[in-house]
């Protein structure tokens, strides 16, 4: 018997995707595993995989449509089926022009047309290949098209990229990015860029923290010089380097067994009070911005802090973190330390209470002992919701933050 292929939920927070690349058409044969489509939801750009076998009867979605949870995506049955009666309120899908390639718009008559094709997309599109081969191909100019899959029907995946990229076998396209050269003078332009799925829910979540939750604002200033010395002496024996980060989450673990209600959740007629500590780390994506969690903080030790926080970054970059990798956050830390700024503040990340925003260390001159001396500081600031957090509370946790970050033996017993 025919049925629906709908698109599922596939992430938490999921209420529409982007057909990346759609990748059955009508008559294909396909089992239970087979790869249907490339969606692009508000976290990641995912596989879709069917549990069901049979043929393809319909293809109701396109490459670039947007299409809400549960909309059909197509028809799967026996050859010869009728099915007309499933498409009976088929949510239309929108087309998203924001998937086309950018325009660029003058005020200017040009003297020609001006076109950007990316990495052969034009081609590359009907091309079967997994998200991750598509981003390193992006990465490297390479189109595609060049590429023969090993995967299954043909599909380009990852050692697919990696080999022709060693061996120098594949023709490498070389884009003609716009310049303000190429405009006549005067002229005035803009572009286009496209909102992603990601971009999205990360605007209208925030938007949400930022006039729901009522915001304030505690910032501390901690000497760095004993953490700076510790983690010399502890990446000396640790298997793999740990960095101010990973010592600045070890912090907050502790200090959030001591402080539960920096460690808790705003739910309208309650206050939800989360024994284990699961700490979001904030990593920065081409798309916007992740926040994958490391669950109990609290009993990991500085080294396992290490490896899950690089595991997670290096996931979220090569866009390979999974919706489960994102959720369960009850404290989340922003750091921009790396980036050379030196303070800010943080938007809360529901369904917190608290985030930790980390600016970058500096050498001060302090007077220590009746003499002047250098030393390194680093601010952090705390951003609260009031509705949960009063501001002795706030600053209690930092205080605690401060003496183990200024003492690591101290969250170490």
């Amino acid at each position: 018997m025919a049925e629906r292929l709908n698109l599922p939920r596939m992430s938490d927070t999921m209420e529409e995707g982007v057909i990346a690349n759609m990748l059955i058409k009508v008559g294909d044969v396909v089992k239970p595993g087979s790869v249907i489509a490339e969606v692009e939801t508000d976290k990641a750009t995912m596989d879709l995989e069917i549990f069901q076998s049979g043929t393809i009867l319909h293809v109701q979605a396109k490459s670039g449509d947007s299409i809400p949870v549960n909309g059909l995506l197509a028809i799967i049955g026996k050859p010869g089926e009728d099915f007309q009666s499933l498409l009976v309120d088929a949510p239309t899908p929108k087309a998203e022009d924001k998937k086309e390639e950018a325009s660029v718009h003058t005020t200017a008559e040009i003297p020609q047309a001006i076109t950007q094709e990316t990495n052969g997309q034009s081609t590359d599109s009907k091309t079967k290949a997994s998200p991750l081969a598509k981003k390193i191909a992006n990465d490297n100019n390479i189109r595609l098209d060049n590429i023969q899959g090993s995967g299954d029907d043909g599909r380009i995946v990852k050692k697919d990229i990696e080999h022709a990229i060693q061996n120098g076998g594949v023709q490498v396209s070389t884009p003609a990015p716009i310049t303000m050269n190429s405009l006549p003078v005067g002229a005035e332009s803009y572009e286009d860029v496209p909102v992603s799925q990601m971009r999205k829910v990360i605007a209208k979540r925030l938007a949400e923290s930022m006039y729901t939750a009522p915001h304030f604002y505690l910032t501390i200033e901690v000497n760095m010089d004993n953490a700076k010395l510790a983690r010399e002496q502890m990446n000396a024996i640790s298997p793999v380097k740990i960095s101010f980060n990973d010592i600045v989450i070890k912090a907050c673990a502790a200090a959030l067994k001591k402080h539960p209600y920096v460690n808790a959740s705003w739910l309208g007629d309650k206050i939800r009070i989360n024994h284990h500590v699961n700490i979001g780390m904030a990593v920065a994506v081409p798309d916007g911005l992740v926040v994958p969690v490391i669950r109990s903080a609290d009993i990991l030790s500085l080294s396992q802090i290490a490896m899950s926080s690089k595991t997670f970054a290096d996931k979220a970059k090569n866009k390979q973190i999974l919706p489960d990798d994102m959720k369960g956050n009850t404290f989340s830390i922003s750091n921009l330390g790396m980036m050379g700024i030196e303070e800010f503040t943080a938007i809360i990340n529901p369904p917190d209470a608290c985030i930790m925003a980390v600016g970058a260390m500096k050498e001060v001159v302090i007077v220590r002992n009746g003499s002047f001396s250098a030393s390194s500081v680093m601010k952090l600031t705390l951003s609260c919701d009031h509705r949960v957090v009063d501001g002795a509370v706030g600053s209690a946790f930092l205080a605690d933050v401060k003496k183990y970050i200024e003492n690591p033996v101290n969250m170490l017993v």
